[in-house]
């Protein structure tokens, strides 16, 4: 049918029709339409009807809106409401309907109708409903690309090149008279497919082989081989049209036939509604809360804990960039988790602006000057700025560890990380979650389907042609086709299933249900202000996470005991003076001499030291953590290691002595040069390394010779930003912009459309060019509607080359610029007569 397709024009002048509201809609459910905005109402609905924004649009529809777009494409064209509604429902006296199913469908419909409508991708009043071109060639079974509904080919497509001495053949064995001509015998074929009861009665003297090739073919896919020399049961369907060839060994179940078998369905299972989101499991909601938080809490400490392993420096970045697998592992072994929830760490930081490279010519990550005021925030405003960050972020953490489609293996904190759907995926889950009561559980299998139904699989791989001689295969195949679309293979199914975990880890979540501050965090908008949804999440985390505490439990066997988190300075403290031991609801500290040295190295002395101690225990310093703290600090300083290349110095030369009789100082290469000095050949640090691991406490001596405080000095990068996330299409409209674009396409439109008298000189412009008139008789008509004050149309060309059509009210004419309101624009704007191609007045009806 050739005037099956709309044109532009068509489907025009339909949203001509529509109301500024369900333009707005339109504009807002594809803002792809919007860049930039369109001139009018021609180029909107031309636009509309491109290919990708078509595929976008049919991408974004749930199931039951695309199973109805399927249906309108193997329907007529234009379809009647009526016949959807059967394609949909089937026959009313189809034994396997049923019934409540039935009633769903039909009840549904008319919301799927409306969304398709709203979306621009149906047209047409109900009796003559039209999918837009794109959306049927997108949608419309084929050999190369089979519909989701299983249907093939129309009789008038399968017989399309078949001979007339055939047609007639096939006509005769089915019982029906002869045609005089090849369009009548397709007609009369497809009539007896459409018939319920002569079809029946047909199939009646099938045999039994031939309906079993039926039964595997009828929900597809519809296609089959067959040998040189068919079977008997496969001869008899096709001698009679039921089985068409379309090609040498190939044939294929026609459209009409498949309906007749399926009781009218397009498809098989129709999903008018969603999954339920069930078996739903009813927790203690303060219990989930507690839990979130507590995970909150550990996930705080575990970028803490990662800040402090690369605060001297990560590790390199690869030649390609990201982490290699070794140092991956490294920091997993440091952060005491998996490979896995390790990169989804470095993400998580990376994402929030916490680590970056450093950009130097030997590159390597390290924390950003951003980290150090995280760190000095609040426990729950830090927990905000991570949250916010991975709800926002692109890129995957999932990822890492997977082959590209070069084969490549994505390396955490790598390229090619970003996949644009995982915000909505994300804030779609947690959404979900948070749509059952307070304290629900939902299983990940019941999100993974309501998403599926939301946004369902498109592009699924389809099987080959199968053998209709022994198409048993088929069923192997549906039920393949069927595996792989409930697995998790599809890229919206695998960041889901990666979110419900990273949520758990992050405590957006705790026991399987949404935590209460995380239902703050998402019940503002994504594009309100989200520092309000960040202090309403802040606040009613706040109450749920432990209060830092001032001090510790000192024990006989050299340790600490942390019951809690404790306050930063004290923490920092301890890091220096004790080695961790442990870590959990309660922290262990370990004394040794090292640990000590370390402080005494860091300026404190042996009484600074027990002070501190005593100021932050609970219980009295024990006996041998103080003999500890004094036989070290006594020791530490004795021998003064400084530079020659190095010397060590020392008042008391019996001590010398030893070390130089000492056969593990060998390697240092030491000589007396006076009784209280020893010189070396290996550099400071080298020489002070290896004295310590003699067992001596060395101390750093400058060149004036005071003791060296060795305070480790933290590496940051330069002000480095976080990663900014990679969009999936153009962002939402707010509601100003898609006010103005409405206006400025309703302006375009009547300047497009605006009837115009026809002047006596003027000639009739070609199709889709401007009128032209002479300068001349530009500016008299212009003069003469700035007198009258009557309403102009003019073709304009800005200086930018772009042509435009108006319609003005011309206030003022001097100085070869005319100043007018532009009904266009909606103000008033000057324009330069000589860039005014041509000039019409309106008809009396239009400029009224």
């Amino acid at each position: 049918m050739s005037g099956s397709n709309p044109s532009p024009r068509t489907l025009a002048e339909e949203l001509r029709n529509r109301p500024d509201d369900d333009l707005s809609a339109l504009l807002r459910a594809r803002p792809d339409l919007l860049n930039p905005v369109p001139g009018d109402l021609t180029q909107l609905a031309t636009r509309a009807g491109t290919r990708a924004s078509v595929v976008r649009a049919v991408e974004r529809l749930d199931s039951f809106a695309l199973q109805t777009a399927e249906a309108l494409a193997v329907a007529p064209d234009p379809c009647p409401y009526a016949t959807l509604a059967g394609l949909m429902t089937g026959d009313e006296d189809a034994p396997d309907t049923d019934p409540g199913l039935r009633k769903a469908v039909a009840d549904r419909l008319p919301e799927a109708l409306a969304t398709l409508r709203a979306q621009a991708l149906v047209w047409g009043p109900d009796d003559r409903l039209r999918l837009v071109r794109t959306a049927r060639e997108l949608l419309t079974p084929s050999a190369t690309h089979p519909s989701p509904t299983g249907l093939g080919p129309t009789v008038a497509e399968a017989t399309a090149g078949m001979s007339p001495g055939r047609l007639q053949e096939i006509l005769a064995t089915a019982g029906l008279p002869t045609t005089p001509d090849p369009v009548t015998a397709v007609a009369a074929l497809t009539s007896l497919f459409e018939d319920r009861a002569a079809m029946s009665a047909l199939l009646d003297d099938a045999p039994a082989e031939s309906l079993a090739v039926l039964d595997r073919l009828v929900w597809g896919p519809p296609y089959g081989a067959v040998t040189a020399h068919p079977a008997p049961h496969l001869r008899w369907l096709l001698d009679r049209g039921v089985l068409l060839p379309v090609g040498a060994r190939n044939v294929v179940l026609p459209r009409e036939a498949a309906l007749h078998l399926r009781a009218g369905r397009a498809h098989r299972a129709p999903e008018p509604q969603p999954p339920a989101l069930a078996p739903a499991t009813a927790r203690d909601p303060d219990m989930v809360d507690r839990t979130a938080a507590g995970q909150a809490f550990t996930a705080l400490a575990t970028v803490e804990e990662l800040l402090k392993e690369w605060d001297l420096g990560g590790p390199a970045v690869l030649r390609a960039g990201g982490l290699s697998v070794r140092d991956l592992k490294r920091t997993a072994t440091a952060l005491d988790t998996g490979v896995h929830t390790a990169a989804f760490w470095l993400e998580l930081a990376y994402a929030a602006g916490l680590v970056a490279s450093d950009g130097e010519a030997d590159e390597r990550y390290a924390p950003t000057p951003a980290a150090e005021d995280w760190r000095q925030l609040p426990a729950e405003e830090r927990w905000v700025r991570l949250a916010t960050a991975w709800l926002a972020a692109t890129r995957t953490a999932g990822l890492v560890g997977t082959a590209d489609a070069k084969g490549r293996t994505l390396a955490a904190l790598g390229p090619h990380l970003d996949r644009s759907p995982a915000p909505d995926v994300r804030r779609r889950v947690l959404t979900l979650l948070g749509s059952v009561p307070p304290g629900t559980a939902v299983p990940q299998d019941a999100v993974l389907a309501r998403l599926r139904w939301e946004r369902p699989l498109r592009g699924a791989a389809q099987a080959a042609p199968g053998t209709a001689e022994d198409n048993g295969h088929a069923a192997d195949r549906n039920a393949a086709q069927n595996a792989a679309h409930a697995a998790p293979q599809d890229l919206r199914s695998r960041i889901a299933l990666w979110s419900l975990h990273e949520a758990e880890l992050l405590g957006l979540t705790g026991r399987g249900a949404l935590a209460g501050h995380t239902r703050a965090l998402l019940e503002t908008a994504p594009d309100a202000d989200p520092a309000q949804a960040g202090r309403a999440a802040a606040a009613a985390l706040a109450p749920l996470l432990p209060t830092p505490l001032d001090h510790v439990l000192l024990q006989a066997d050299l340790t600490a005991v942390a019951p809690g988190p404790l306050e930063r300075p004290l923490a920092d403290a301890l890091d220096v003076l004790a080695e961790v031991e442990s870590k959990g609801g309660a922290t262990v500290y370990r004394f040794t001499p090292g640990s000590v040295r370390r402080a005494l190295d860091a300026g404190r002395s042996a009484a600074d030291i027990q002070a501190f101690l005593a100021a932050h225990s609970r219980t009295p310093v024990p006996q041998p953590l103080a003999y500890l703290i004094d036989d070290v600090a006594r020791r530490h300083g004795q021998l003064r290691v400084g530079a020659a290349s190095a010397y060590v110095r020392c008042d008391d030369d019996a001590l010398l002595n030893e070390i130089l009789a000492d056969r593990r100082a060998d390697g240092l290469r030491l000589r007396r040069l006076a009784p209280t000095v020893l010189a070396a050949q290996a550099a400071p640090d080298a020489l002070l390394e290896g004295l310590r691991a003699m067992g001596y406490a060395p101390a750093a001596e400058s060149a004036e010779g005071d003791v060296v405080i060795a305070r480790a000095d933290a590496y940051r990068t330069p002000p480095r930003a976080a990663p900014a996330p990679v969009p999936d299409g153009p962002p939402p409209p707010d509601s100003t912009l898609l006010e103005a674009a409405v206006r400025a396409i309703r302006a375009g439109d009547l300047a497009a459309t605006a009837e115009r008298k026809p002047g006596p000189a003027a000639a009739a412009p070609a199709p889709g060019r401007l009128p032209r008139t002479t300068s001349a008789e530009t500016l008299a008509t212009v003069q003469a509607a700035a007198l009258t004050s009557s309403a102009l149309w003019i073709g304009y060309v800005n200086a930018d080359g772009a042509a435009s059509q108006r319609v003005i009210a011309p206030v003022r004419v001097e100085g070869g610029f005319v100043t007018a309101y532009d009904h266009t624009a909606d103000e008033v704007r000057t324009y330069a007569l000589h860039r005014i191609t041509g000039v019409a007045e309106l008809a009396d009806d239009a400029a009224s």
